[in-house]
């Protein structure tokens, strides 16, 4: 399922003496089964933007298009957008008010008025992609570590089967450990289930591991959108929006500014291993 926008504007508190224009006449277009990480300073619009695309928020301009269909026009509903385009927030833990785990994530699809076959199988489904056993279902959501209930947030999303998944910073407040795995689970469910993922963090280690193309937002307009390693390329630009780089781009930029004939278009602790030993092995130090 593709996500495109079209000159979009959204102001805060319209016409009122604290007017904020949020989004600035943004156009982009998100395709069928990307993986997408969307960056940008504290206040930069990366939001407010993507709770347009499932109708949360309505633009002050321009127009947001799911599959080709105007989202605000009357074709298409937009309980039904909101069913197929899952926002899992920011802190979704802080939105689980059921008594067991298995009764939170079948909320949606209960919502959606499916047979009771088709609420247990999705919801079991749900868990279970999200790493989760049976020993869950009956406990409650409030009793489980930060990183699954964090699952169990995004489980509840899940078994409304989207086509499209959208995560506002989902390992916000996470140990690495539970950070790793958080991430490892939406990669793997992006693989194996073919859908669209939009990531919206602000570590650059993860979106640089993770997603096949960067967005940045910056003042509410977007200054770049290119696979990470062109995206990265921009230090000094990025680090005057308040952003960086991955840290292992610091070091490859570190060691080429030293004489070795070496790329800083590296992301991963991998390519920056490999990188450096075919510099090693032809011996290409100046």
């Amino acid at each position: 399922m593709s996500i495109k926008i079209d000159n979009l504007t959204y102001v805060y508190s319209q016409n009122t003496p604290f007017e904020k224009k949020a989004i600035d006449n943004v156009s982009l277009e998100i395709k069928d089964g990307e993986f997408v990480g969307l960056i940008g300073h504290t206040g930069s619009g990366k939001s407010t933007l993507i709770q347009h695309f499932n109708g949360l928020l309505k633009p002050a301009s321009g127009n947001v298009y799911v599959n080709n269909i105007d989202i605000h026009s009357k074709e298409k509903p937009l309980r039904e957008i909101r069913q197929k385009v899952g926002l899992v927030f920011q802190y979704p833990e802080h939105q689980l008010f059921e008594m067991s785990v298995y009764k939170d994530v079948a909320f949606g699809p209960t919502n959606m008025r499916l047979e009771q076959d088709e609420i247990d199988k999705r919801v079991k489904e749900a868990i279970g992609i999200v790493g989760l056993g049976e020993e869950t279902y009956e406990k409650s959501p409030f009793e489980l570590s930060g990183g699954q209930k964090r699952r169990v947030a995004i489980a509840g999303v899940l078994a409304m089967k989207p086509d499209v998944l959208i995560l506002d910073e989902p390992t916000a407040g996470l140990d690495p450990r539970g950070r790793d795995e958080i991430l490892d689970e939406i990669s793997k469910l992006h693989e194996e289930l073919g859908i669209t993922v939009i990531l919206v963090s602000h570590s650059m280690e993860d979106v640089g591991k993770y997603v096949e193309r960067i967005i940045v937002m910056d003042e509410g307009k977007v200054r770049y959108d290119d696979i990470p390693k062109k995206v990265f390329n921009h230090i000094e630009e990025l680090e005057k929006m308040g952003l960086g780089v991955p840290q292992v781009t610091y070091l490859m930029q570190e060691l080429k500014n030293k004489g070795f004939l070496v790329t800083n278009e590296v992301t991963t602790i991998q390519e920056a291993y490999d990188e450096i030993m075919n510099a090693i092995s032809k011996d290409v130090k100046i």
